[in-house]
């Protein structure tokens, strides 16, 4: 057996506190300070903040932060807006696909009618940037509404694939349900951010 003072000698990953505290207070700090601040620059470095530190950073900050709290709905967000960002023709026809299926979902999405890969970029950022400038809460609920859409979209996607490609289907059947986990995941977190509750 080794000594306990030997083995707290040894190299390894942050201590699991440090890192919440770390987590919690970058969210705090961010969003606190782009609320503040009615500069639409501000807003807009805020909004880009994967692009100009990268996702691993992000992801180092907030990535291992429970759904229901405020670092852990941020990354959330920001991973939704990378998938966006990255890969707007399919987020694009995904959501044509799925919102026939989910009208509800697209009015509190807020994305225009057949909407082509430049408006779900457009969306995906005004959500973010409603983090920033608007109500946390309706920011939280559009990006919720806007997963629940991809989510029925990808399910149909799926069902085409089923014959030509059956390990794509079960793919992309997996990706609608992790949409919808999202989806109630940052639905919730508007709830708790509403009630003054998302730490």
């Amino acid at each position: 057996m080794m000594d306990p003072a030997a083995a707290d000698e040894l190299p390894g990953g942050y201590d699991p506190a440090v890192r919440n505290d770390a987590a919690h207070t970058t969210a705090g700090a961010l969003v606190h300070h782009g609320r503040a601040n009615a500069d639409p620059e501000v807003v807009a470095r805020l909004v880009s903040l994967v692009e100009t530190e990268g996702l691993d950073v992000v992801a180092g900050l907030w990535s291992d932060s429970p759904a229901d709290t405020l670092p852990g709905a941020l990354w959330r967000l920001y991973v939704l807006r990378e998938w966006v960002r990255r890969d707007p023709e399919t987020i694009a026809d995904r959501y044509r696909l799925g919102v026939a299926a989910a009208p509800v979902h697209d009015a509190v999405a807020g994305v225009a009618d057949a909407p082509g890969p430049a408006d779900v970029r457009a969306v995906a950022d005004a959500v973010l940037s409603g983090v920033y400038s608007g109500d946390l809460a309706v920011a939280l609920e559009r990006a919720a509404a806007f997963c629940q859409v991809l989510a029925t979209g990808a399910a149909f996607d799926a069902d085409h694939l089923d014959v030509l490609d059956p390990a794509g289907a079960v793919r992309l059947t997996r990706g609608a349900a992790s949409l919808v986990r999202t989806a109630e995941e940052l639905g919730r977190a508007a709830v708790l951010w509403r009630a003054d509750r998302l730490e």
